[in-house]
């Protein structure tokens, strides 16, 4: 038969571009019941390509040497990651043969993403493999390097997708090596944006969770670059990879990612009216996705300011929680030179933007610190920023429709109250702070429904019983400077009561939380409850004997109800060993109030017969 003429080549080109439009536009508007209509119809037209360019007889001085003819695929089938450089060999990469090589492996990529695309996947792979053959049997040139690295990506999708996180990284990393061969040349840029996109995945599936985040960086960085991306995917992938960077400590890096993605997020443009979205189902979908991806972007910005002021109160605090002032004098007379590392550590870091952005993203940087707040107002500074993303991302993720995404907010809100609150040395105004976490969570524990959400009850009972006590202890403090000069009045103490009352009555609903429905306390504590639930009887112990009274019967039962729950601490421990160094503290001083306390209630009774 006669080579390929240009006339037949170019019905064979318009063949493939029509299987293009079948694939990329036709099949969007394929109906539920056929929903894979125009790629079936596509890979028809891949397969009468692929028979027309095997029919054409090889030109003289372009024979494959050794296989059948019309069979270009080799019997061997490569495998990536284990051998050195990874790449073809045999025919020169732009030679008739190779370039015919090319050819056919092309067609085998395209009907093998179909295959997958239509959930055919061994198919599919069968097909990529049939590619890598092909390509197998000819060096890698500027003709053929893009389809090298193209079908290594959608073979590192498939393994990824079957959990061989190894066989897909040796795919994916073998695209990276070529494309490190070729990589001057534009056009392939993109297809290594992808090799890396999906490497950072794998990355992330083995565990090796920093090669994974260099690799993400890089390639938010590159999509910028190459001017290639969806302005919110962008945004909310940086904005993901922050908190990578906050978890590390790394707060200059997550600062940039967050500042970039609010930056980028706004090419997005306006969010469309309520009234717009009403006339038109388009522009109802970009509201709703706008305002989403928005509100998520704020909540890893809470993330942010939380995590810098509680691992600024970690590194400021004495061994019993409170502001160790020696220390905070240390780190700010060490202040200046941090401040000084921290440009230089800028312009070693992986920066996003380009000359439209990186302007903005700059200026958005300076509104938000990245180095721990060594005072009050440093740390108010961090709080009103995270506290207006607070605002931000409750108005889309209102309690009617996202009850445990707002429930979440609110306990990040309470969160920072509380790292604020380690800040302020007025005691009357730190208490005034712990009031506002509860104003804001005991409505909604008092109204969420206990049958569906039972977990997140627990925690809120939990949170108001700690936050209780810590208003307790605040007020104890003050009345006991008070004391020096005049004694309690009954104001304060019913104060006191009021709040040690509150968190005991806090701890008991959540310790009647994990009874069964007839009220019987479990024998064994399942061991997501066992510390809280240990912790909770020691410290309805310790609220119980804390009260205060003027009746000595009152004083009684308060004593033998704080007996009774140190003495649980106690014999749980003794009767499940494996609980006792989950709270040694705690089980250490229950042993102790053991001892002591029935020593206390006996003297009590003694008083109260010899008045009687």
């Amino acid at each position: 038969m006669a080579s390929l003429s240009s006339d037949e080549w170019r019905a064979i080109c318009d063949k493939f571009t029509n299987a293009q439009n079948l694939t990329e536009v036709e099949s969007r508007n394929d109906p539920e019941n056929d929903p894979f209509r125009s790629k079936y119809k596509a890979r028809e037209l891949l397969r009468e390509i692929y028979c027309s360019l095997k029919s054409f007889e090889v030109s003289e001085g372009e024979e494959d040497g050794g296989g059948e003819s019309g069979d270009p695929r080799p019997s061997e089938q490569p495998v990536d990651g284990q051998r050195e450089d990874g790449f073809g060999q045999g025919f020169s990469g732009d030679s008739p043969a190779g370039l015919r090589a090319a050819k056919l492996g092309a067609v085998e990529y395209y009907l093998g993403v179909n295959h997958v695309d239509t959930e055919e996947l061994s198919a599919g792979q069968e097909h990529l493999m049939n590619c890598m053959k092909l390509l197998g049997r000819c060096s890698v040139s500027s003709e053929n390097v893009s389809l090298f690295i193209h079908v290594r990506n959608q073979l590192g999708i498939l393994w990824a997708g079957r959990d061989e996180t190894e066989t897909a990284q040796g795919f994916l990393e073998t695209a990276e090596s070529i494309y490190q061969h070729y990589m001057k040349e534009v056009r392939f840029e993109l297809a290594y944006t992808h090799t890396m996109y999906y490497l950072a995945q794998v990355y992330k599936n083995l565990g090796q969770t920093e090669r994974a985040a260099t690799y993400c960086h890089s390639t938010l960085q590159r999509q910028l670059q190459l001017n290639q991306f969806n302005p919110m995917e962008w945004a909310l992938n940086a904005a993901t990879l922050s908190q990578y960077y906050i978890t590390k400590g790394r707060y200059m890096e997550g600062r940039h990612c967050l500042s970039a993605a609010t930056v980028i997020s706004g090419l997005a443009g306006e969010v469309p009216s309520e009234a717009a979205a009403q006339e038109s189902e388009t522009e109802n979908e970009r509201r709703e996705q706008l305002r989403q991806k928005r509100a998520e972007i704020a909540r890893c910005w809470i993330k942010y300011c939380l995590n810098l002021l509680q691992d600024a109160k970690k590194l400021l605090e004495d061994n019993i929680g409170e502001l160790d002032t020696d220390r905070q004098d240390e780190l700010k007379r060490a202040r200046r030179g941090e401040e000084e590392e921290e440009e230089k550590g800028r312009k070693s870091a992986l920066l996003f933007g380009s000359e439209d952005t990186f302007d903005s993203i700059a200026s958005l940087e300076e509104k938000v610190r990245c180095l721990f707040p060594l005072d009050f107002t440093e740390a108010r500074a961090v709080f009103l920023v995270g506290q207006n993303y607070v605002t931000q991302a409750k108005e889309y993720f209102q309690m009617d429709g996202y009850v445990t995404d707002h429930i979440e907010i609110l306990q990040d809100h309470s969160a920072l109250f509380r790292a604020l609150a380690f800040f302020e040395e007025d005691l009357e105004r730190r208490c005034k702070m712990h009031k506002r976490r509860v104003d804001m969570l005991e409505p909604i524990c008092t109204d969420l429904n206990a049958q569906y959400y039972l977990m997140i009850r627990r925690q809120l009972m939990f949170e108001l019983a700690e936050t209780y006590s810590e208003m307790m202890d605040l007020k104890l403090t003050l009345a006991n400077r008070q004391a020096d000069t005049q004694s309690l009045d009954s104001h304060t103490i019913k104060k006191f009561n009021h709040l040690c009352s509150a968190s005991a009555k806090y701890f008991q609903m959540f310790l009647d939380s994990l009874c069964s429905p007839e009220g019987k306390v479990p024998e064994h504590l399942e061991e997501e409850v066992l510390r809280p639930a240990l912790v909770a009887r020691f410290r309805v112990a310790r609220l119980h004997s804390r009260l205060i009274s003027s009746s000595p019967s009152v004083q009684l039962d308060n004593l033998n109800r704080s007996l009774e729950n140190y003495k649980y601490v106690v014999q749980y421990c003794e009767t499940h060993p494996e609980a006792a160094t989950t709270v040694e503290t705690e089980l250490e001083l229950s042993k102790e109030m053991v001892g002591l306390l029935p020593l206390k209630i006996n003297r009590l009774k003694a008083r109260m017969a010899a008045n009687n």
